[in-house]
Formats: structure tokens, C-alpha cells, sequence
């Protein structure tokens, strides 16, 4: 998924606009967040922004398909650190990988938001194109089965559940039951913090 190919200013350019758009639709969603807000975080003008995405839905669904890149480059890099070639253990560290990942709460906070979205379209494609990637490689790489597969990424959806709630941190018998074995990381800020 990686490449070495150097990007031109104008591509530069759109991947800084996408990547502001990760940050600020991941703390107020498709609604609250305006195109300005994406241009301010991205310090670009709203025209330019609207030169690259005609509009805010598209600049949301291309957001989340940046989302579901890192999502992949994550699940590639915890297969590369797999110690044995087993669907076990490649699933292993694949989850461990997006445990940590998601550690920067944006890319999660993006996907619960696109989850409220759906009946948009542009955005329903998007979390189903990456759905499927994500499903796809994890089936591939780990050639675990359908069940062990479907368990992976429900699995996944309750380490959302769990981290968008701060289930980690309640000290309750309810809590510490759906929490025992997860692995998960601390909340980390993001580069360049919070947008204004």
C-alpha cells in the first residue's frame, strides 16, 4: 500500500485537505463541520477546498477512505510482525496493530460518525467499499476461516464500542467483564491537536 512516488503540490495539497478533514470530521461529524472548518485546519482557503471536493459529503466520503487505508496499512504492518504464519496468529497481531492504531481516537470518532451518516449515499459507499477492504485483506492475509474472519471484525466493533465509551477506564464489575483480554491504547493526541 505504500509507494515511493513523490507527490506533486497539487497532490500534497489534497492529502493535507484529507487529512484535515480526518481530524475535524472525527471530533464534530458531517453535520456540525463546515467546509471552512477543514480549510482553517488545513490552512487553505474554503474555494480551494471546493476545487478539489465538489462537495462537504464528498470531502467526508474521501476522508473515510483515507481512514480505511491507514485501517490497512495497520492490519499490513501487524501481519509483518506475526511471528508464525497461522490464521491465529496473523489475527493476533493484526488486532493488536488496530488497537493501537485507533489509539488516536480520530480514526474511530470518523467511523461512528459515518456509521450516523448512512443515509447519505456517497458516505454509505464509502464505509462499505472499506468494510470490504479491510474484510477482504484480513481473509486473504490470515486465510483464516469465514467464522474465525466474522469474529475478528465483530470483535473489533466491541473494541469500538469499548474505547468510544472509555470502558477502560469505569471500575465496574459490567466494565471490566466486556473489557478483560482487550488489548487497547491510551488516548492520544493527535499531530497537530485539535482543530479551532
Amino acid at each position: 500500500m505504500k509507494s515511493d512516488r513523490v507527490l506533486s503540490t497539487a497532490e500534497e495539497r489534497r492529502a493535507k485537505v484529507v487529512a484535515s478533514a480526518v481530524a475535524a470530521f472525527a471530533r464534530g461529524g458531517l453535520h456540525a463541520v463546515t467546509v471552512a472548518d477543514v480549510a482553517k485546519h488545513a490552512g487553505i482557503s474554503p474555494a480551494y477546498v471546493l476545487k478539489l471536493f465538489t462537495s462537504k459529503t464528498q470531502l467526508f466520503a474521501a476522508a473515510l477512505d483515507e481512514c480505511y487505508r491507514r485501517i490497512g496499512e495497520a492490519m499490513e504492518r501487524g501481519a509483518a510482525q506475526a511471528e508464525e504464519e497461522t490464521p491465529e496468529a496473523l489475527l493476533h497481531t493484526m488486532g493488536g496493530a488496530y488497537a493501537e492504531l485507533i489509539g488516536e481516537r480520530d480514526l474511530l470518532m470518523l467511523q461512528v460518525h459515518a456509521q450516523s451518516a448512512m443515509a447519505e449515499p456517497l458516505i454509505a459507499d464509502a464505509v462499505r467499499r472499506g468494510a470490504a477492504g479491510i474484510t477482504d485483506y484480513v481473509a486473504a492475509r490470515s486465510k483464516a476461516s469465514g467464522r474465525q474472519v466474522q469474529e475478528f471484525m465483530a470483535f473489533g466493533q466491541l473494541c469500538h464500542l469499548l474505547t468510544t465509551i472509555d470502558a477502560f477506564g469505569i471500575d465496574e464489575p459490567w466494565a471490566k467483564l466486556l473489557t478483560e483480554g482487550f488489548r487497547h491504547s491510551d488516548p492520544i493526541e493527535p499531530p497537530g491537536g485539535a482543530p479551532d
